[in-house]
């Protein structure tokens, strides 16, 4: 994640998601940023599903990955890079939409300690929970 200001807002946010040419692949898009937290959602369409039907672990792995790294911007400024990440995954993800709600645990100066929930939401809007991620975040600001 990077910009020139050293702090970012919600539209800023989806202008640097926008400028990842895997984010658009995917079809991912920001619906909240900001105060140590964000929240990443992509639809679950069939070309990102696995054989059996479920999201594929590689989808949900990129939101929770994305989704830390954006929440822990809102602490640490723009310019982060993930130090490394583990996921969790408690059920297979089947729905509509998949949810990746993110939020900084602890930030100090130069790195942060984020946690992700990933939920799937069905056609009635009903949450599952399907994976906790939890990762390190560091900031790149020279």
């Amino acid at each position: 994640m990077t910009a020139s200001s050293p702090h970012l807002d919600l539209d800023q946010a989806r202008k640097v998601l926008d400028g990842q040419p895997f984010s658009r692949l995917v079809g991912a898009r920001i619906t909240a940023f900001g105060d140590g937290g964000a929240t990443l959602e992509v639809d679950l369409r069939e070309e990102l599903q696995q054989q059996n039907g479920f999201a594929h672990g590689g989808v949900l792995s990129y939101a929770a990955d994305n989704a830390l790294t954006f929440a822990a911007g809102t602490a640490l400024g723009p310019a982060v890079l993930t130090a490394g990440f583990s996921i969790q995954y408690v059920r297979p993800a089947r729905g509509r939409t998949l949810v990746a709600r993110a939020s900084v645990v602890h930030a100090g100066r130069r790195q942060a300690v984020v946690r992700c929930d990933l939920l799937t939401v069905d056609g009635e809007g009903a949450e599952t929970l399907c994976a906790v991620a939890q990762g390190t975040v560091l900031s790149a600001a020279g």
